[in-house]
């Protein structure tokens, strides 16, 4: 009879073949993590893996140490950044294809960090329609159902993407909004008063509206960018704006929503450090 073998670096391995059984429990383990894409409790990983916790926690504790898993304050499991980074490789699983696995991940830890309702966005030809919406576990709870495009001129979600966008791509879906202003000079003024607003949110690197749509619930809309987009977007660079934005057209963009004690923008800043900070564990921003 054949013996099923594994071709791995060019070399065939026969599932018969000693291995150490450690090794395969502990990336047993993570596969756990990696295909649950978000924190887990010790509980539903060891129920998982049918292993006692305390044994599951002794493998953890060695993925945590080398920087493969990590402990969430509340006590939950994730992946590490050792695993993380090899997004920016390319690696099967973790490239650009699975970019939405990772923007989820980081949605699900937003809103347990900030227990607030985050979407995320993608461009279209049409404009920004949500393609992911995560609830907190609050009581208060408002979220955009998924399919729903964005209006440019009084959402966060697209006033973002409008000012990373080439104004030839933005100005005929802003004028359609406008459409009940047909007076010349009053769409120059508009549209006048919308490019500072577009270079404001360039330049602070976020987009904020307060009651705009609803009143009393706030959002904050932050571009999810890629390593490579990035690493392009730190160059030192003599563009304007505007060739900025036409050179580096935004694809993604996570929101939080929430009420005004939930979200208050006098904490904006603070809120966005945090989600950047959870953004860049996974190399999206």
């Amino acid at each position: 009879m054949a013996v099923a073998k594994n071709i791995v670096g060019g070399s065939a391995i026969s599932k018969n073949q000693s291995g150490v059984q450690s090794l395969e429990i502990g990336l047993s383990i993570l596969d756990v993590l990696i295909d649950h894409n978000a924190p887990m409790m010790l509980k539903d990983i060891a129920e998982a893996m049918q292993m006692h916790p305390a044994k599951c926690h002794r493998y953890l504790v060695s993925l945590i140490r080398k920087n493969y898993a990590r402990q969430l304050d509340d006590g939950r499991y994730g992946l590490g950044d050792r695993i993380n980074a090899l997004a920016s490789l390319g690696h099967t699983g973790f490239n650009q294809n699975n970019l939405l696995a990772r923007l989820t991940q980081v949605a699900n830890e937003i809103k347990d960090t900030l227990n607030c309702g985050v979407q995320i966005a993608k461009w279209f030809s049409e404009g920004p329609i949500i393609i992911q919406s995560v609830e907190p576990d609050s009581p208060i709870s408002i979220i955009t159902r998924i399919g729903s495009r964005m209006p440019l001129t009084t959402s966060a979600t697209g006033q973002l993407f409008a000012s990373y966008q080439p104004d030839a791509v933005i100005q005929p879906l802003v004028k359609v909004e406008w459409q009940p202003s047909n007076i010349a000079a009053d769409m120059a003024k508009k549209w006048q008063d919308f490019a500072q607003l577009q270079a404001k949110i360039r330049t602070q690197g976020y987009a904020t509206v307060t009651g705009d749509m609803l009143m009393g619930i706030n959002a904050i809309t932050i571009p999810m960018i890629l390593p490579q987009l990035a690493n392009s977007a730190a160059k030192p660079s003599t563009s304007s704006d505007k060739t900025i934005s036409e050179a580096l057209p935004l694809e993604y963009a996570i929101t939080i929503i929430g009420t005004t004690e939930q979200l208050p923008m006098s904490e904006q800043h603070n809120v966005v450090e945090k989600i950047l900070t959870i953004a860049r564990r996974y190399h999206i921003a």
